[in-house]
């Protein structure tokens, strides 16, 4: 028991988790396999690192209002960063001809770029329903948010917390054996936020992560939002996120 504590002590350190966090999280994790923690001490061979896995809980817990849940990290390590969908090997969001070249190679956050600049009103689709970028071009964008950290930092500031479901990625795991060593934590992390939170935070559940939640029974007292994942076009005309991103105006 005293090492397991200690193991959890030293994940948790390492990771700068906010003091707000620490009991939660450590209660939590107790649910996981006790040999798993000590290969995650042991090995660096894994996403996002033993200092960014729980980095998405470096920021306070008394002002959060939504959880966002990811499916698990980047597969690359310049762009996981233990923050679910924040892709930082971006930096810039624009560039002369609408979105930067980074934000268009990353399909997820261009569509959720689109999703805030149309529930904006900042851009229009044309007559194919579509959203080119000579219209994103056009906007002055110069009183907007210029960097990814910005983005996600506003995220924050609206009380977002942005966790992956399955938080490392393992090259000698699949990440569906993967995701059962979290199964427990996610279910204890749920049902401690749900007991201890006032509002109970929204789920927004994207794509297929929503059906792995909502099977689990502490996930039934907190309101949820739901829709495909960013990855699809259709999310970016999605009604219930046009109007998710027009209330947080994110840009």
């Amino acid at each position: 028991m005293r090492e397991m504590t200690a193991l959890i002590e030293e994940l948790l350190d390492r990771s700068a988790v906010h003091d707000e966090w620490r009991p939660l999280l450590g209660r939590c994790l107790q649910q996981v396999d006790s040999d798993y923690l000590k290969n995650l001490v042991a090995d660096t061979d894994w996403l996002p690192g033993q200092h960014r896995l729980f980095a998405a809980f470096q920021r306070d817990r008394q002002q959060c209002r939504y959880i966002l849940l990811g499916e698990s990290p980047y597969p690359r390590a310049e762009s996981a960063n233990g923050i679910a969908f924040y892709d930082a090997a971006v930096d810039q969001l624009w560039s002369d001809q609408g979105l930067s070249k980074a934000v268009n190679r990353a399909t997820s956050l261009r569509n959720i770029m689109k999703t805030a600049l149309l529930a904006q009103g900042l851009i229009k689709v044309d007559e194919d329903g579509k959203i080119p970028q000579s219209s994103i071009a056009a906007i002055d964008n110069s009183k907007l948010i210029q960097t990814i950290d910005e983005l996600f930092s506003r995220l924050q500031q609206q009380g977002f917390l942005l966790f992956n479901a399955t938080p490392v990625l393992h090259p000698a795991n699949p990440p569906a054996r993967e995701a059962r060593y979290w199964q427990g934590f996610l279910a204890c992390l749920l049902s401690e936020i749900d007991q201890a939170a006032t509002p109970t935070p929204t789920l927004v559940l994207w794509g297929k992560i929503a059906q792995q939640i909502e099977q689990m029974p502490t996930s039934i007292n907190f309101p949820r939002i739901r829709s495909e994942h960013p990855y699809n076009l259709s999310f970016i005309h999605n009604p219930d996120m046009q109007q998710l991103f027009s209330q947080l105006q994110l840009l």
